[in-house]
């Protein structure tokens, strides 16, 4: 058994330093690996079996692996199961992953076993390695550091992989998308407040509606993205519950007594977030409903941002023959053919993306619905569409918010004409000439190309006075707000 004053922690550079192949074991006997890398035999074969097309495992679950790994080595540790010579090199590496210095020793592929092993497996070769490297041990020996018997010591794959995918989601949605989402909100609001008293003519069913101000129009949209963050945000509450404790198949077999609570208290402290122990490992570990329920919350902010967006670029067309209400930035040359063209890039930009993350959601809630027994097996496909959502959306929200929203302006003239030459104020002359009248006096200047008050002047059912004071925009926008 190898000791302590054998084996010394030593500071050595990241880097095997080796050409060519070299052997490693596993269960099922040896396998050649590159030499210049840490992985091992299990990593090889999975880079055989499942090189399928062009999707990697996302470098953010291998960095929240390294939490789990510390967490599980100080949580032994503490208790005396591990030595702590070998509970600081794991603990020394996994601060190595979690910062991604060893970002290159992951090359595994989403299409993988659906539990995951494999890449959890290749968190504990590269651990074990690197740990070894660094105790002075021969890279390939699993002395003293075993991927097993000491990386992976009273955890499984089907406890840690979803652990490592709610570690990894939480810190991508707080660290990352909300605080763009907010953002983008806070630019709205802005927007809305500046044009709080610019009346416009407003649109239903496409077709011209009774007036509201751009302002009011805005904090609409505002109020969407801020309810999206709420749902976001109240989903993380799920996904701070960590199966890690219940090993197989939820009942601890291999983990001592309290494990799970103290790994997931560990986690807390290490990441500075909110996490706890799942109360009932065997929903945690048969199901993923609190990804599906996360991800759902993505698709709600996807709905939101595809109205918006949608809205700013038919209210920009133009510049001449569309709307034309909206001035969206010109970032760039629209068309390779049609000189001094400019298109609304930000927003058709967001709107695939909104696109891609309903479908992305999907995806999710299929492979969410496909948990067998004691498992769900569909986790790489679920991390991999909730990363990749939830980092487009941040993305997306950041460059929409700086390119589009920030610098759109309006075009006050074309907005005054619509209100002027709206039929749908007619409207305020139902309380004083009834529905019926008012009808036909919207009828009679559509087809007589007229104006609503040359209409209404000439049936005689009101007088012009009356009409002027009726027929107001400015009365009509802030009846109850």
């Amino acid at each position: 058994m190898a000791t302590q004053e054998k084996y010394e922690l030593k500071q050595i550079p990241i880097g095997v330093g080796a050409t060519g192949k070299r052997k490693e074991t596993d269960s099922m006997g040896e396998v050649e690996v590159p030499a210049d890398h840490y992985w091992g035999a299990q990593t090889e074969r999975s880079l055989i079996h499942f090189a399928i097309g062009d999707d990697r495992m996302p470098k953010q679950v291998y960095h929240a692996y390294g939490y789990v790994k510390k967490a599980a080595a100080q949580v032994n540790a503490a208790a005396g199961r591990l030595d702590q010579w070998r509970a600081d090199a794991i603990s020394k590496v996994a601060d190595e992953v979690i910062a991604g210095k060893l970002d290159s020793e992951f090359p595994l592929f989403v299409w993988q076993t659906g539990s995951g092993t494999q890449s959890n497996m290749n968190v504990n070769e590269v651990i074990s390695n690197r740990s070894i490297q660094l105790l002075g041990g021969e890279l390939g020996s699993n002395d003293p550091i075993h991927p097993n018997d000491h990386v992976n010591m009273a955890q499984s794959s089907n406890d840690t992989f979803p652990t490592a995918m709610h570690i990894a989601s939480v810190i991508e949605v707080k660290k990352h998308l909300l605080p763009r989402v907010g953002a983008l909100a806070t630019a709205i609001e802005t927007k809305a407040k500046q044009w709080h008293d610019v009346v416009k003519i407003g649109r239903t069913h496409l077709e011209d509606a009774v007036p509201l101000t751009v302002g009011q129009e805005w904090s609409g949209y505002a109020v969407q993205i801020r309810d999206a963050f709420a749902l976001i945000d109240s989903s993380m509450v799920g996904l701070y519950q960590l199966a890690a404790g219940g090993t197989a198949v939820g009942t601890g077999l291999n983990a001592p007594p309290r494990f799970g609570e103290e790994i997931a208290a560990k986690i807390a402290e290490l990441t500075g977030l909110p996490f706890i122990t799942a109360p009932n490992k065997f929903a945690a570990q048969g199901s993923l409903d609190a990804m599906v329920n996360a991800h759902a919350a993505l698709r709600s902010l996807a709905v939101a941002l595809m109205k918006i967006a949608n809205d700013m670029r038919w209210l920009a067309s133009g510049p001449r023959c569309g709307l034309g209400e909206l001035v969206l930035p010109a970032n760039e040359p629209g068309s390779s053919i049609m000189p001094g063209k400019v298109n609304p890039t930000q927003c058709e930009a967001m709107v695939m993306i909104c696109i891609q993350v309903i479908g992305d959601d999907s995806a999710v809630a299929f492979a969410g619905s496909q948990g067998n027994f004691e498992l769900n097996a569909m986790r790489p496909i679920i991390i991999n569409n909730f990363l990749h959502s939830a980092r487009i959306l941040a993305d997306g929200c950041e460059k929409f918010r700086v390119f589009s929203v920030e610098g759109t302006t309006l075009n006050e003239k074309r907005i005054a004409q619509f209100v002027q030459n709206s039929l749908m104020l007619v409207t305020a002359l139902s309380p004083v000439i009834g529905y019926d009248k008012a009808s036909k006096i919207a009828h009679k200047a559509l087809d007589e190309e007229t104006t609503l008050k040359q209409a209404a002047l000439a049936t005689g059912w009101i007088d012009e006075k009356t009409f002027d004071r009726v027929v107001d925009p400015k009365t009509m926008v802030f009846i109850n707000n």
